[in-house]
């Protein structure tokens, strides 16, 4: 008879553990947020790289140093977004445990890259209105974004894509609608064109940025994005898909 009350109980009690799984996930992101405010300011004062001298004082605010700091943050957010959003519609576990290492991965970075700019009193949002990705047009015109020639102009905003990479909201809507195997890879197929944007935002800041804990941030983030969507690209194969041209 207890064996039978045990039994009954199972639905109740996976739903309940799986709402502690939820709630322990946001947490650990919410958390990442919180003490990544407190690395930043030793991280953003380290020691400089070799070959560069020291930075003193505040980047400027049209810098390349804040600019990448204002749109990483706003580019993480979505992938931040686009995690939860899959994490409850598939029950795949590899998925899963993607979605919440790209989710935590990426609060943190969002977290780091806030606190530097309060760090140096400088908006969040580009002062006078400027488009987001400028900072990417360098006086050398060695980096411009995708699609993008130097001296340009970031194209203007399309269905909320602000950056390269960025999924459109209508692209949002329709993974929100999906569940299992379909759900699982459009989020591959626009996490894929997600990172890649990332990329390339993170290796301007490698060529342009002057705080050297920014640029070791940058080139972390190059060789994280590049090892996920290597296993991306395999889980998509094992899906029967592939990445997006």
């Amino acid at each position: 008879m207890t064996a039978v009350r045990e039994a009954g109980r199972g639905p109740d009690e996976e739903r309940r553990r799986t709402r502690r799984v939820r709630w322990a996930a946001g947490g650990a992101v919410a958390l990442a947020l919180l003490f990544a405010g407190a690395a930043t300011v030793a991280s953003a004062r380290g020691g400089a790289e070799p070959g560069r001298g020291a930075v003193t004082g505040a980047p400027a605010a049209d810098s390349a140093d804040a600019g990448f700091a204002r749109d990483m943050a706003v580019h993480h957010q979505q992938a931040v977004e686009m995690s939860f959003v899959v994490r409850d519609r598939t029950g795949d576990e590899e998925v899963r445990r993607l979605a919440y290492d790209i989710a935590n991965t990426q609060a943190n970075q969002r977290g780091m890259l806030l606190g530097w700019l309060d760090l140096w009193e400088l908006p969040k949002i580009a002062p006078g209105g400027g488009k987001p990705m400028a900072w990417m047009a360098s006086e050398h015109g060695e980096h411009s974004g995708h699609g993008a020639s130097a001296g340009t102009e970031a194209p203007a905003e399309t269905d909320g894509v602000l950056m390269p990479g960025m999924a459109s909201r209508q692209e949002l809507a329709r993974l929100g609608s999906l569940s299992g195997e379909r759900a699982e890879i459009l989020f591959l197929q626009l996490m894929t064109d997600h990172h890649e944007g990332g990329v390339a935002m993170a290796e301007g800041c490698v060529s342009l940025c002057t705080v050297p804990a920014e640029r070791r941030l940058a080139r972390g983030m190059v060789e994280g994005q590049r090892s996920e969507m290597r296993l991306m690209r395999d889980m998509l194969a094992a899906r029967g898909a592939e990445p997006r041209a």
